[in-house]
């Protein structure tokens, strides 16, 4: 007998953008400047965590907008303003507390602030999403939702955090696993000891994929 398929489909691509895949319909979060130039088409849904540009991207939203005319974006105030008039109806404006149902999947958003990068630069708002009861993409952010997580989408390196602060982080949330984005910067003399210290002091099972490459959740 063959195993039942997976209900959720993970795809990593690069950087903090993710591909979700169900029963046909396509979700993808945060198709930012360092991702693939078409990490937005075919989607049907795309959500959107903050508007800094490794995370929003203008072009690759118009080209995943424009690929299909049924998709649609949920995503913050800061970046529903810069692509609502193009696209009247097809972009919706969340936050903090919010839920809704976007290509089969159910959301909820967590969060309402980007991380601190420094004392002297202004805080840009920040959500984070939860799909499916069960995986969870913090953006830029080390929030944590109120109730459980299975796949944690793990941000492990950025100019806003540090390696013991994302270790505590996972400690927080208890997933049952937890997954790198947020690693384009990440060289590859450098995973390894991510891969060694996450994976020993964060008390989860730890992974990463190479972009491209898909799991189930």
């Amino acid at each position: 007998m063959n195993p039942e398929p997976f209900a959720l489909t993970l795809t990593k691509k690069v950087h903090s953008c993710i591909r979700l895949e169900k029963a046909g319909r396509t979700l993808v979060i945060d198709p930012g400047g360092f991702s693939e130039q078409d990490a937005a088409v075919g989607a049907e849904a795309i959500l959107v965590t903050h508007e800094h540009p490794d995370h929003f991207d203008e072009e690759r939203l118009r080209a995943g907008l424009e690929a299909n005319p049924a998709a649609e974006i949920w995503t913050l105030r800061s970046v529903a303003g810069q692509l609502g008039a193009a696209f009247p109806g097809r972009v919706h404006t969340v936050g903090h507390g919010d839920t809704f149902t976007a290509a089969g999947f159910d959301v909820q958003v967590h969060g309402e602030l980007h991380a601190v990068i420094h004392p002297d630069i202004p805080r840009i708002t920040n959500i984070g999403f939860l799909v499916d009861d069960s995986l969870f993409h913090p953006g830029d952010a080390l929030t944590v939702p109120d109730r459980p997580v299975d796949t944690l989408m793990l941000p492990v390196m950025a100019p806003w955090n540090k390696i013991s602060e994302v270790i505590d982080y996972v400690r927080e949330v208890k997933p049952r696993r937890a997954i790198d984005i947020h690693d384009a910067l990440l060289t590859d003399l450098a995973r390894p000891i991510y891969d060694t210290q996450i994976g020993g002091l964060g008390g989860t099972d730890h992974g990463r994929l190479v972009p491209g490459d898909s799991m189930g959740v």
